[in-house]
């Protein structure tokens, strides 16, 4: 089996499964000897926001000098991105001999998702690779999420809260946050983001202390409101004092200082818990000033500015909007495209009005929602729109009318269409992407 067989193989089961469960995931890992028993874990879920928490943690406790494993969902680039081990992706001669290891038992255990796959090769290589920590990034929901096979995790993260796979985790805040709340587990502290919603806070609460008799830790708004009140925000990153600490933190946006915040305190929990270095002043700055994440409001051009954001959701585009506000009168055009099981109307209205013009493109995936129909739809907010047959030609097509009229220029909407545009852009060194 070659790298090219070992994704084909992963890929080529499917997406969920019809019945949720762990079953099959616990007799896979059985099978494998149980790998992630072996480990030490953060377990974070959430709606949004917990990849860029996951990146930020992991960061401050490699900076620490903990050999760290960090397991992220979806990847942008490159598949090996889910599986790093203190930044570095799984080897792909490793990946392959993994996936011919874990094969055979694959097959005995069943019907298996692609990421439960993930998740048994993420556990398999942490183990083998002697991970003092692990920070786990749920993939959907908590409760059914591969990842929850983890039995005593060191810590439980819950960032912020919204709607998204409604038709999976249920159409309210209070069913989602049950779902999310799924990771929490009798006895274990569970971090919890500042500026959740009361109903999602209040079930939070419910599980974390009612039912589980363990310790909720909530970050403070009035913590988090001083910071925002006194950081200096650009559209490439922020200044910001958490707790007296000042840093640049590279990730733009106010809620990666909301982020910021959670990694924050989860690290001081850490630190109380075997992993003392994961609070010190020179790991949090050293850490959290060299945390990158891509396509989260990332600039990847300057000639025009270029600026590429994953956010699929209506509260992730209303926290993109608020972002764009730090380009003050530039005019933005934006490149959007989106898959058809997501709520592209939710994510329009967010985003109306801070573009001048939208282009509509069809992003790679199986499940987009047709350019045409999504300049339908903004047709009917009242925004100028048009569709693309490309995306290299709707980002062609913006890139020049920024230029024209110095401006920026959004690509947003799906991840999917974030990872392509980027791999498009940073091949165009000469434009001043790179």
């Amino acid at each position: 089996m070659d790298y090219q067989e070992a994704l084909d193989y992963i890929h080529s089961h499917k997406r969920f499964r019809a019945k949720p469960g762990l079953e099959r995931m616990r007799e896979l890992l059985a099978f494998l000897g149980n790998p992630q028993e072996q480990l030490s874990c953060v377990h974070i879920a959430g709606t949004n926001g917990k990849g860029s928490t996951v990146a930020m943690i992991a960061s401050v406790l490699r900076a620490a000098g903990y050999k760290t494993g960090m397991y992220i969902s979806p990847y942008i680039l490159e598949y090996r991105e889910r599986i790093q081990v203190n930044g570095e992706m799984i080897p792909r001669d490793a990946l392959v001999r993994l996936v011919e290891r874990i094969q055979p038992f694959a097959e005995q255990a069943g019907e298996l998702t692609e990421f439960e796959l993930n998740t048994a090769l993420a556990f398999c290589w942490f183990a083998e690779q002697g991970c003092g920590i692990v920070v786990l990034e749920t993939g959907l929901g908590g409760r059914f999420d591969a990842t929850n096979v983890i039995q005593h995790p060191l810590l439980c993260v819950i960032t912020s809260i919204g709607l998204d796979h409604t038709e999976i985790l249920g159409d309210t805040l209070a069913q989602i946050a049950a779902e999310k709340c799924g990771i929490c587990k009798p006895g274990v502290r569970t971090v919890v983001s500042a500026r959740q919603a009361p109903e999602a806070f209040e079930i939070i609460r419910q599980h974390v202390v009612g039912r589980n008799g363990a310790v909720m830790v909530s970050v403070s708004d009035f913590e988090l409101e001083q910071t925002l009140a006194t950081a200096k925000m650009r559209i490439s990153g922020s200044e910001i004092s958490l707790n007296g600490l000042k840093l640049h933190l590279p990730l733009a946006g106010e809620h990666q200082i909301l982020n910021a915040w959670t990694a924050f305190t989860a690290l001081h929990e850490l630190s109380k818990k075997g992993f003392p270095k994961a609070a010190q002043a020179s790991a949090l700055r050293s850490g959290l000033e060299s945390v990158r994440f891509p396509v989260r409001i990332e600039t990847v051009c300057t000639d025009p500015l270029t600026i590429l954001d994953g956010a699929h959701n209506p509260q992730g585009a209303q926290t993109l909007a608020r972002a764009l506000e730090m380009l003050g009168e530039t005019p933005v055009t934006g490149v959007m495209g989106v898959l058809s099981d997501k709520d592209s109307a939710g994510a329009l209205d967010a985003l109306a009005p801070r573009f001048r013009r939208l282009i509509c493109v069809t992003p790679d995936n199986p499940r987009a929602l047709d350019a045409h129909d999504l300049a339908a739809r903004a047709d009917a907010l009242g925004l100028q729109s048009s569709a693309a047959h490309t995306l290299e030609e709707g980002l062609a097509l913006a890139q020049a009318v920024a230029k024209s009229e110095r401006g920026a220029v959004v690509v947003c909407g799906s991840l999917y269409l974030a990872a392509q545009a980027r791999k498009l852009l940073l091949e165009k060194e000469a434009d001043g992407c790179g």
